[in-house]
């Protein structure tokens, strides 16, 4: 056949999806049947099947397979329509989007300032926007204005208060306003004065300002608004980026060594104060010690543990191939060698516990032939001889993600929604005891973890929950933030955080050994670019975020961890040490002692990594790092195109410093 000939075939052959309507315009509360047809390139329709796939949107849209959507929130969301096959060159795929619009804003509330406003002080002005909905508009388009600017300005948010005098502020959002009668008063700051002893200290320190303000007669005054900021003079001078960071309740944080001016201002009065910034020098020396190849199908968790002969051994699962987890013996790091193989009808083995007494196994089953998903119980006495007990499928069929063992029961993640309490005191006999699931609209849910008797699930764009399932204040949850009375039959809400992305994958729940203070680590996860393959070796996406609870009702994201080329998967805090796997960027170890504050990724706290390369990996040369577990001195990791590693963290800094 000629090239021409070779080439009107080819464009004969070539299919496209056509979406109608296009563009897909919904509306909240209405309704939309969405169309996909499959057509060649003569224009003819196929008679072929098209299903629609909404990925991370839950809580915004629902959208089922056939293309139903119903619209719970405005913006606009990605989907995808494919056409699928018994293989990949039989996929054809389209993305497109979907824009929510809009419900009208019916209302416009100032939120007046419980403060007085003094003249030569900034302050920033909050507004509540409505719409006829009755959701509340995020970052709403406004408009301020003053009517005396030599008074008060208003622009973008702010106020800034000049001299003492009243004026009217004006606040506008699609023709709905708000008006706010202000009242400066002059400012009767005289002298200010910096009461921090703290001078030298390490980049990623937090320094506290704890500035107080005085009148002419030297009495101190509170209810004195006080600006935060700093003068930065780095060791070097190489294009830095961001230098520090101040926020406005007087916390400081440097990312670069060197001298910094610390500056309160309030009114006409400032006060300065000198500080020393030193590198922080926390890198220390990694040792590969072991690697147990796995290199002809993905790895998915991994549990290291001590069984009962006193050995120590790791559970491996697989990830869409045969349904097999394997048994490793770890007790020489140096030579881990699989002693067993469990294989049950699924194409994903994603989750594996052991139980504390180290007898008992749970994995996770995600594709079976039969859909009878669910969970597998095994007896591992005898790791190198391991037994089914159970299979437990009851109303879990489709699919457990990730479980938790604690105390007897499993907590398995089930069909993506909620996650159900089986009692396991009779592994053989399985109960379900209760379940625990959101009310929100479109509610997911990807993990559970559990410290203290408080479950921490991971409910993406519902972010972090808190839930009390047995709680024990005693043993290292604060005291001060109380305890609601659940137990597993039982589950009561104690809290929750959620943040914009709603990437939500993971949460870790630990208090910090060297300030005692209590916080929740959330994780994201994300693909913008699809999972990785051989054609399409790409990375993930998402960061590590630091959540400060001081009570249940009080959250507060403090700080993060931040590789900008990559994403989280799974990690693991011991003391003052936080182990991140970080998919395309390998294993990384953080120093997150003391206050934590800003980005600890450009403060110098990575005390070390390592990228698990191998050029027969699944995927040749390219960490996809899944999960880390610090055990007896070692970190094992799981990798997902190469199996499971061993490494040591050295005492000894490296040679040089970061």
């Amino acid at each position: 056949m000629c090239l021409s000939t070779m080439v009107q075939a080819q464009q004969e052959n070539e299919l496209k999806i056509v979406i109608e309507p296009d563009p897909v315009v919904a509306e909240i509360g209405i309704p939309l049947q969405i169309k996909a047809s499959l057509v060649n390139s003569q224009g003819e329709v196929l008679p072929d099947t098209i299903l629609f796939y909404s990925r991370r949107n839950r809580g915004a849209i629902e959208l089922s397979r056939t293309g139903m959507l119903n619209a719970l929130k405005p913006g606009t969301y990605n989907i995808i329509a494919q056409r699928n096959g018994s293989n990949r060159d039989e996929r054809i795929r389209k993305y497109f989007e979907v824009q929510v619009k809009f419900p009208p804003i019916t209302d416009v509330d100032i939120i007046e300032p419980d403060e007085q406003i003094y003249t030569n002080s900034s302050y920033d002005l909050d507004v509540v926007v409505t719409d006829a909905k009755e959701l509340i508009r995020e970052e709403p388009a406004l408009s301020f204005s003053s009517s005396n600017e030599s008074v008060v300005f208003a622009s973008y948010g702010k106020l800034i208060a000049k001299k003492a005098g009243t004026a009217t502020i004006t606040v506008e959002s699609e023709g709905v306003t708000d008006t706010w009668k202000v009242n400066v008063r002059p400012n009767p700051t005289a002298s200010i004065d910096i009461t921090n002893n703290e001078t030298l200290v390490r980049t990623g320190d937090v320094i506290h300002f704890n500035a107080k303000t005085f009148n002419n007669s030297g009495k101190e005054i509170g209810g004195v608004p006080i600006r935060y900021s700093f003068l930065a003079e780095p060791d070097d001078d190489l294009g830095q980026g961001a230098t520090a960071q101040v926020s406005q309740d007087g916390r400081f944080v440097a990312n670069k060594p060197g001298l910094y001016t610390l500056v309160a201002t309030s009114g006409n009065t400032s006060a300065e104060q000198i500080v020393r910034v030193e590198p922080r020098n926390a890198a220390r020396d990694l040792t590969l010690v072991g690697h147990g190849e796995v290199l002809d199908v993905h790895t998915s968790d991994l549990w290291v543990w001590e069984g009962v002969d006193g050995r120590d051994y790791a559970i491996t699962g697989t990830w869409g191939a045969n349904g097999d987890a394997y048994f490793w013996d770890v007790t020489d790091p140096s030579n881990m060698f699989t002693i067993d193989t469990v294989r049950v009808d699924a194409r994903t083995v994603n989750d594996v516990k052991i139980n504390e007494a180290g007898t008992v196994a749970v994995i996770t089953r995600e594709g079976a032939s039969d859909r009878k998903n669910g969970i597998v119980i095994l007896d591992v006495s005898d790791p190198s001889n391991v037994s089914i007990l159970s299979e437990y499928n009851k109303e879990l069929t489709g699919g457990v993600h990730n479980a938790f063992i604690y105390e007897n029961h499993v907590y398995a993640v089930n069909n993506g929604t909620r996650y159900d309490i089986i009692n396991i005191d009779d592994p053989r006999n399985p109960q379900t005891v209760g379940r625990f699931e959101l009310d929100t609209p479109g509610h997911s849910i990807h993990d559970v973890w559990i410290e203290d008797g408080i479950a921490y699930s991971s409910n993406w764009s519902d972010g972090v929950v808190a839930v009390d399932i047995g709680s024990n204040t005693a043993d290292g949850t604060p005291e001060q933030m109380g305890v609601a009375g659940g137990s597993p039959e039982n589950p009561v809400m104690l809290g929750s955080y959620s943040y914009p992305s709603g990437w939500n994958h993971a949460a870790f729940p630990f208090k910090s050994e060297s300030t005692g203070d209590f916080y929740v680590i959330a994780g994201d996860e994300a693909f913008p670019n699809g999972l990785p393959s051989r054609e399409n070796p790409v990375g993930a996406a998402g960061w590590i975020h630091f959540v400060k609870f001081d009570g249940w009702d009080s959250p507060k994201e403090v700080a993060r961890y931040e590789i900008p080329e990559a994403g989280t998967h799974n990690f693991w805090v011991v003391g003052d040490l936080l182990f991140v796997a970080y998919y395309n960027a390998g294993l990384r170890i953080v120093d997150i002692s003391g206050e934590l504050m800003g980005n600890l990724y450009e403060q110098g706290r990575e005390i070390a990594r390592f990228e698990p390369n191998h050029p027969d990996a699944l995927i040749p040369n390219s960490p996809f790092t899944w999960g880390p577990q610090p055990y007896k001195g070692h970190i094992f990791i799981s990798d997902w195109n190469s199996g499971i590693w061993a490494i040591k963290l050295e005492e000894k800094p490296v040679t040089g410093t970061n």
